[in-house]
């Protein structure tokens, strides 16, 4: 059955390329002859028989860091009621599959557009889409959950890793430290925080070519100068 239609293809194509694209008669010879070298060659080398070997999808190869999944977890334990939602977006996610994470959960926000965490998660899914930069979706995504509650400690967290995974450290830093200022001494994720704010620093000090506590950096040593050439003597 297979090569019946394989001939019925060929056949097909040449007759549209003579009755339909009006090939000269002259390159009849010359397509036929191109149409047969082609099944020669998958008659030789074609193996329609053999099972196939479908391969993963490239997104399916990473997989959330089930640290971040962690952390989201805790941060939002107190906060909105979107935990059905939130176990299958997170299963999702930890198997690698963030663009199906994000549907779930843009459906879910749709649904319950007043949960900040479900925003939270939304930002994550779609920032780990991209790879870890994040977008206008994502960012979007963050600030909705910022604006529907300013105390949950979500949004800037996972707003500033995100920056900062993009490259953009000064703005990360910002988010981090104004989070860390209004955070409650006995917060659980305050030294955590503090950890990744004081990793930033090091980072934005290195990029800005200062030493990683801050300091400027040692200016090159001067040379000596050079002593004064003597006078000719007189004769």
């Amino acid at each position: 059955m297979t090569w019946v239609v394989i001939l019925a293809v060929a056949a097909v194509v040449f007759g549209v390329m003579a009755a339909v694209q009006k090939m000269p008669r002259a390159g009849w010879e010359v397509t036929g002859a191109a149409l047969l070298f082609g099944l020669a060659g998958y008659a030789i080398q074609g193996h329609p028989g053999a099972p196939g070997a479908p391969k993963a999808p490239v997104e399916d190869q990473r997989t959330a860091d089930a640290e971040l999944l962690r952390q989201r977890q805790a941060m939002g334990a107190k906060f909105g009621q979107g935990q059905s939602w939130l176990v299958v977006s997170d299963a999702l996610s930890r198997a690698g599959q963030f663009r199906a994470a994000a549907d779930f959960l843009g459906e879910a926000v749709r649904r319950n557009p007043g949960d900040a965490d479900l925003w939270v998660a939304l930002g994550n899914a779609l920032t780990g889409h991209t790879d870890g930069t994040i977008t206008p979706a994502a960012e979007f995504a963050f600030r909705r959950a910022a604006a529907i509650d300013p105390n949950h400690p979500g949004p800037p967290f996972f707003m500033g890793m995100a920056l900062a995974q993009s490259g953009h450290l000064n703005e990360a830093r910002e988010v981090w430290a104004g989070l860390l200022a209004r955070s409650p001494k006995d917060a659980p994720y305050r030294l955590d925080l503090a950890e990744k704010l004081a990793r930033l620093d090091q980072l934005i000090a290195m990029s800005s070519g200062q030493a990683p506590n801050g300091a400027a950096p040692m200016p090159p040593a001067a040379s000596a100068p050079e002593a004064p050439a003597a006078a000719p003597t007189g004769r």
